[in-house]
Order: structure tokens, then sequence, then C-alpha cells
């Protein structure tokens, strides 16, 4: 029989984690599965309890949150496959800000349907990628995407904002930000034997297909081909900025002669002029950085979907 490890971030969307552990408990308890729930205590604490979780031989762990406690329960249960702990598949419940990643995989936003995927137990191999650099000498693991540049700013902004959330603070970031961020730094980008020099407003590294809740950096991204989707959109005007948000909210801006897109499985971004903002599943990789590398690791870990056709 599986047994679910589930790791709640109390605070994830507003103290949203913390009131949804009864209605967790109840629908676990419904489908008959069997469960230890723990909440998280401090940064980075979802990832030491997935990678004890691992040890202990829980067959899957949940993350209950946002996107970064998605990512620290990633970068657990990679550190334990990594350390030759074992393995567990991964499982999502959203209550949190962007759940981005979550949206990529196929996994849905409704509480009762993410919970009858974790009772039907079909699960999908996913890549994940690995991006070094910035706070992170020695690698970050990452499921959706890196941000650098523009919408790193945007994260940045909407975590400060106390009165909004989701996709409405990413919108208003994002009109904030054009006024703060609007100079690109310039960048040479390195892939597949090639190399971009250009002032570059945003580059985008993407497994997933969307950020911010609602952008959709790479809309025919596919999370099991081995290949990250990449969007660099160069320097443009603050009119052209707003003229942008639209097509990315529609996922129609690689049409823009601005915007380029390729895939690859390896990329170097290295700042020659000014400096890189990025995140990193929406966590912080940087403020002021100045080289990034991010590498493409095929089908790593399964992670727990709605029951249909793979």
């Amino acid at each position: 029989m599986n047994n679910y490890k589930i790791i709640v971030n109390p605070i994830s969307g507003r103290g949203s984690g913390a009131s949804s552990i009864p209605k967790i408990q109840h629908l676990m308890q419904d489908h008959k599965l069997t469960f230890d729930l723990v909440r998280t205590e401090r940064p980075w604490h979802a990832a030491e309890l997935a990678t004890q979780a691992v040890k202990d031989g829980f067959d899957v762990v949940v993350a209950v949150g946002g996107d970064g406690t998605s990512n620290e329960v990633l970068n657990g249960l990679m550190s334990a496959k990594e350390a030759g702990l074992g393995e567990s598949a991964l499982g999502l419940i959203c209550v949190g800000r962007g759940n981005d990643f979550a949206y990529g995989v196929g996994v849905p936003h409704d509480m009762d349907e993410a919970c009858l995927a974790l009772a039907q137990q079909q699960r999908l191999s996913i890549d994940v990628g690995r991006v070094t650099g910035g706070l992170f000498p020695n690698g970050r693991y990452f499921g959706n995407g890196v941000g650098i540049g523009f919408d790193a700013v945007v994260g940045f902004e909407a975590l400060k904002m106390k009165h909004l959330s989701g996709f409405a603070s990413y919108m208003v970031a994002a009109l904030k930000t054009i006024y703060l961020y609007f100079k690109a730094p310039k960048v040479s980008i390195e892939y597949d034997s090639q190399r971009l020099e250009l002032f570059a407003l945003m580059i985008s590294v993407m497994n997933g297909k969307r950020m911010g809740g609602g952008f959709m950096m790479a809309p025919h991204s596919q999370v099991n081909d081995s290949l990250f989707d990449i969007c660099v959109a160069s320097q443009v005007s603050k009119a052209r900025i707003f003229a942008l948000i639209p097509l990315f909210m529609k996922g129609t801006q690689a049409s823009h002669p601005a915007i380029h897109t390729f895939q690859t499985r390896y990329l170097k971004v290295k700042a020659l002029e000014g400096s890189l903002p990025a995140h990193s599943d929406g966590e912080t990789l940087c403020i002021e950085g100045k080289e990034l590398t991010m590498e493409i690791l095929p089908r790593q870990i399964e992670i727990l979907i709605p029951q249909r056709e793979v």
C-alpha cells in the first residue's frame, strides 16, 4: 500500500495552508489513504522534510502550498536521489500564490480534484532543471522555470504587496516594474554551440508553461521532452513593454519582432553590462548576479497527475 508524507506550508496563500489542513485530512481519509502530515517551520524546511521522507520510505511526498513549497520539496526529493537514499513520487495540492508548476504538469488547483489525483496514482515522469550561480554556486533544482531580468523584478515586487495576491499582484507589479526596471543589461547567451549577444529585457528558461499566475512564457512547452523552451525579450521602450504584456497573457508573443524563442538542453547567461536579477520557480536566485547556467535533467522524478492518457 502506498503511504503519503504531506508537507504543508502553513503561511502559504496568506495562511490558506494552515486553514486547509482539516479538509486535506478529511479528503485523504475519504480516499482511505495512509498519510502523515507535517507543517514547515522555516525556509528550506520543506526540502529537509522531503529528503527525510524518502529516507523513511514514504512512497509519495506531497507539497501543500505554492510554487515555493513545491520547489523546496522537489529539491528535497532530488537531493535524496542524488545521495542514493531512494526515490519518492511528488504530489501537489495548491493553496499558495501562482501555482504555475502545478499548471504546467496538469495538476488542478481544486483541492478535491488534487486529492483524487493522489488516490488515483497515475504518474508522469518529468524533467527537472538545474541552475547554478547567484546565491546557489552548487546548484538548485527547479520544476517550472528560471526568470532573468524583468519578470524576476516583477516577482520581487509582487512579494512586497500586502493586500494583493496571485495574478493580480503580478499584474500590478509588472506595471510598477516598467518604471523601475526598463534598461536591459547587455548579456551573452550561449546554447548548442551558438552565442547571442544583446540587451535582454527578459530571459525565461521554461520547463513548464506559465509564470506569474497567468503569463504564458512557453505555451507549447512539455515537461518530459528533455528540452527547455527559451523566450528572450530584447530591450524595447516602455510603451512597447505595455504592448507586450497582453501577448504574454495569451501566449502569442513569439510573433513579435522583439521576441526570440528556441529550445535547448543547456544555457549559459552572462552579464556583459549591468547585472542579472533572477528567480527559480519564484524563489530568489540573485538580485545582481553575473552568470547563470541551466541544464535539463531528463525524466528525473514521477509526479501524480489526474487520471488520463499519458
